[in-house]
């Protein structure tokens, strides 16, 4: 295939001569809007950003269930209980969807399924920095299916055209059923909103935690800020279309005026829309906290990998089960 070449702190990419034609065709091929498929010829550079994306979604799935899972016992009114019950069991469906994404990318280098689990577990594979955040009342549940999963909307239907076929495909129905989350989510927001004076105090006060963590949902805005440009990537291979800047203005653009309307505010005085530069003014969050939470050390990070680990465990014997080739008398 090709390697890495370093040069400073930037890395470019030299091919073997007999991989530029290969590199050439894919590329023709990606700028044409054809998708590439589990089976192709693709660069090393292309299968790894997909490998790490794709991943981290799929864990942030399973992981972004457990938030929610807490409340299934608390939720106040049987017809809650039910709808974040359904939300819970969609959430894992879609990581399961998206492991067997990652899995089949993963094949080549030797690895598998359980390595992701394992990746997850000894650190080496992160989850999304919102999951991280403890759910600390019934308001917090509404907020995590109204603000982040409205916020995964904008960044997942930013990749409904993306050149890998498999994740492309996956897309298309996760995307669809996490416009209904979005909607249990406002329902529960709506509910309080028109509630008691408790109830519309408990719905700001979890605004307020949860305001760091959204701006932080989309990323760094520069590879300056991140030393990566993993962003550079995804877009010149087109798996996405919008950097996290983009995406994050998008996301104010859509949900700071719904979030006025129903008489909230959010903790930032500096906060406005600039007609003349056309974006959002806001204050930065602490990226350096963002790179501390994704690092295990959010606030519910460790009782989130125990609880993800016991599981791990404690069905083993269903994998064995599974792996057991069937005996023939």
């Amino acid at each position: 295939m090709y390697n890495y070449v370093e040069d400073g702190d930037s890395k470019t990419t030299a091919y073997v001569e007999s991989d530029k034609e290969k590199y050439e065709a894919f590329m023709a091929r990606i700028e044409a809007g054809e998708k590439i498929e589990a089976d192709d010829w693709m660069p090393d550079d292309y299968r790894i950003a997909l490998i790490k994306l794709i991943s981290m979604h799929g864990i942030s799935e399973i992981m972004g269930a457990l938030p929610e899972k807490e409340w299934v016992p608390k939720a106040p009114t049987l017809r809650r209980k039910l709808g974040i019950m359904a939300k819970v069991q969609d959430e894992m469906g879609h990581g399961q969807l998206l492991l067997r994404v990652a899995e089949d990318l993963m094949k080549p280098l030797g690895k598998n399924r359980e390595s992701l689990m394992k990746d997850l577990l000894n650190g080496d594979l992160k989850f999304h920095n919102v999951f991280h955040m403890p759910t600390k009342t019934w308001a917090d549940a509404g907020m995590v299916g109204w603000l982040v999963d409205g916020a995964a909307i904008i960044s997942q239907t930013n990749m409904l055209d993306a050149s890998y076929g498999p994740y492309q495909r996956a897309l298309q129905r996760i995307c669809q059923e996490e416009v209904f989350h979005a909607q249990h989510g406002e329902s529960i927001i709506m509910a309080l909103a028109e509630g008691n004076e408790y109830q519309r105090s408990i719905l700001q006060e979890s605004l307020n935690r949860w305001w760091p963590s959204l701006l932080m949902f989309f990323g760094p805005a520069s590879a300056e800020t991140t030393g990566s440009s993993k962003q550079d990537i995804m877009i010149k291979y087109k798996i996405r279309k919008s950097n996290n800047e983009e995406l994050r203005q998008a996301f104010l653009s859509k949900y700071m005026p719904r979030v006025f309307a129903l008489g909230l505010t959010v903790p930032d005085e500096t906060i406005r829309y600039d007609e003349k530069e056309e974006k959002w003014i806001y204050k930065q969050p602490d990226w350096e906290e963002f790179k501390q939470i994704i690092r295990n050390k959010g606030p519910r990070s460790k009782e989130r990998l125990r609880l993800r680990e016991i599981a791990y465990e404690n069905n083993s014997w269903v994998r064995e089960a599974l792996a057991t080739k069937a005996v023939t008398v």
